[in-house]
């Protein structure tokens, strides 16, 4: 009945900018803690950006600070990614995770590990 699907990936240049979109269903997003992490092959999964239900300031990775945005509407029980100046090692497949009550620095840092991931989405940073 949980499920994370996530949407907007794909194919861009450096420097370019994409948003990535995950929209939940079996439960009310805006209650949890969400967050997107990145995993290139052969190295260790890494939180991006992750924000908690109820209002707080989001966390950010060093490599995402000042050019990704988290962002979510109740309305349509999705949660954004906004990425900006992209580069070549941004390359990853991106997940959406969701957990209830960690702290967004917690859940990002894989302290307190998300309850419930997508599928994943490629993004790939090339010219």
């Amino acid at each position: 009945q949980v499920q994370l699907v996530e949407s907007g990936g794909g194919l861009v240049q450096p420097g370019g900018s994409l948003r990535l979109s995950c929209t939940a269903s079996g439960f009310a997003l805006v209650y949890h803690t969400v967050g997107w992490f990145r995993q290139a092959p052969g190295k260790e999964r890494e939180g991006v950006s992750c924000i908690r239900g109820g209002g707080g300031s989001p966390y950010y990775s060093d490599s995402a600070k000042g050019r990704f945005t988290i962002s979510r509407d109740p309305a349509v029980n999705t949660v954004y990614l906004d990425m900006k100046t992209l580069r070549p090692e941004d390359t990853a497949i991106y997940y959406c995770a969701t957990g209830i009550g960690p702290a967004a620095k917690d859940m990002c840092l894989l302290t307190l590990p998300p309850a419930y991931w997508g599928q994943g989405i490629q993004v790939t940073v090339s010219s």
